[in-house]
């Protein structure tokens, strides 16, 4: 199992358990985390917490392996989550690592993390779906920040733009996620969902705008000679000879 889960009184513990690739997500993981994402919570549970073995929360995409399975569904599936998801980051969240942390309702993070959407640099481009998390959370000039100059930021910057919840030293950081679970769990559970809800309703408005030639422009990136060139250089860790087509 890629993604093991764990249960604790109230309190329910997703991680993503591949730490010898810094947590990538391969197809099996993609698929396991969905599962994981769409069963319907126990009535004991009042928050879910998600975490990367290791030293890295999630580098992101496997590009080194298949790439068969679509992040969306599962992304989708962890933000309409009907619970609290608390994403616990106490290393680096790369491209899809920092879109899946983004789609949790709480990132608490150590100082010494880094998120990064890397995606400019091996030749892609974000999808509607993901783009509009990024503007959902950073706003447009930290989505431009994130995305078109693609390094990773530091989660002390990330917390100055409003994107993540909590930032503790790296030996406070369970500390400071314990607080966040214990406030959680003494409210209300049915209010708790239904203000989820709610939120998640109305920051949906965007799904309704024409986007379909924005789409075609991000498949063409996606299939372009470029792409393929910017993820061998990552692989082969060289910088990238783009030709723009």
């Amino acid at each position: 199992m890629l993604v093991e889960i764990a249960t604790e009184g109230a309190v329910r513990t997703v991680t993503m358990n591949r730490p010898e690739k810094l947590n990538a997500m391969s197809d099996e993981m993609l698929d396991e985390l969905r599962a994981a994402f769409s069963a319907t919570p126990p009535n004991r549970e009042r928050v879910t917490i998600l975490r990367g073995a290791g030293r890295s929360f999630c580098a992101g995409r496997d590009i080194g392996g298949s790439m068969n399975v679509s992040v969306e569904p599962v992304f989708h599936a962890v933000e309409t989550y009907p619970l609290p998801v608390i994403a616990v980051v106490q290393g680096h969240a790369i491209a899809g690592g920092c879109e899946i942390a983004l789609h949790c309702d709480f990132v608490v993070a150590s100082t010494n993390a880094r998120f990064g959407m890397s995606l400019a640099q091996i030749g892609l481009a974000p999808t509607w779906f993901l783009a509009k998390k990024l503007l959902d959370v950073a706003g447009p000039v930290g989505t431009r920040e994130i995305l078109l100059l693609g390094d990773p930021l530091p989660a002390t910057k990330l917390h100055e733009l409003g994107m993540i919840a909590r930032v503790a030293e790296p030996d406070e950081l369970e500390a400071a996620v314990d607080a966040l679970v214990d406030r959680l769990v003494q409210n209300a559970p049915l209010s708790v969902r239904a203000i989820k809800a709610l939120l998640l309703r109305e920051m949906t408005f965007r799904d309704g705008i024409f986007h379909a030639d924005v789409d075609n422009l991000v498949r063409q990136v996606r299939d372009s000679q470029d792409a393929v060139e910017g993820k061998r250089a990552r692989l082969e860790r060289r910088r990238a000879n783009f030709q723009g087509r």
